[in-house]
């Protein structure tokens, strides 16, 4: 990032219209442009979300990651995606990493490693979604909330490259939770793991 990016830079003018509509928070900000025009922005404030990147290191599914399958109303189809949620408020990031992939698959981890920051639309949303990793796993049952309906499924990392390769896997962030599992596996990424809390 440059030192200076003054002449990239928006700044709001304090124009703001708000939309309130269940957990969805839309925003029309008035932003002054760097040549000193005006324009509008439209976005969605958002809490912010976790996904879990959860590994099978012992057992006959060693070696595979745990995923979910869920129908996604928006799209109108059924995606396999890393185990994920929205953050509750005053939760951490790892918090909300154990509560999700509990939840959603049954599972419980030992470990625990931070992956990586991603702004996955951020164009018209303030969402980020942190990407944990967690391995140590212990399984047991899913508690799914009310109507809440998930599929766990398990895939090595060469079947989810090659859902990705024929363009079978197209959430952002599970895409991104394959390619930190695939730069670990090379060696060209570290990660501090910690005992889980």
């Amino acid at each position: 990032m440059a030192a200076d990016d003054t002449h990239l830079t928006e700044t709001p003018t304090g124009q703001r219209t708000d939309l309130h509509q269940g957990f969805l928070h839309l925003v029309r900000d008035e932003v002054r442009l760097p040549d000193g025009s005006l324009a509008t922005r439209e976005m969605i404030v958002h809490a912010g979300a976790v996904a879990v990147l959860a590994l099978l290191d012992d057992g006959p599914d060693a070696g595979k990651a745990v995923l979910v399958r869920q129908h996604r109303h928006p799209v109108g189809r059924v995606l396999l995606e890393l185990p994920a949620g929205r953050l509750e408020p005053g939760e951490s990031t790892l918090e909300c990493a154990r509560r999700e992939l509990l939840e959603e698959t049954g599972y419980v981890a030992s470990e625990w490693a931070f992956g990586i920051e991603i702004h996955n639309a951020a164009a018209y949303s303030t969402e980020s979604i942190w990407i944990w990793l967690a391995r140590g796993l212990q399984p047991g049952p899913q508690r799914l909330d009310s109507g809440e309906f998930v599929e766990v499924v398990l895939h090595t990392e060469a079947e989810l490259d090659a859902l990705c390769a024929a363009g079978q896997l197209p959430d952002v962030k599970t895409i991104v939770g394959l390619h930190l599992w695939q730069r670990w596996l090379a060696g060209a990424r570290t990660l501090h793991w910690q005992a889980a809390p």
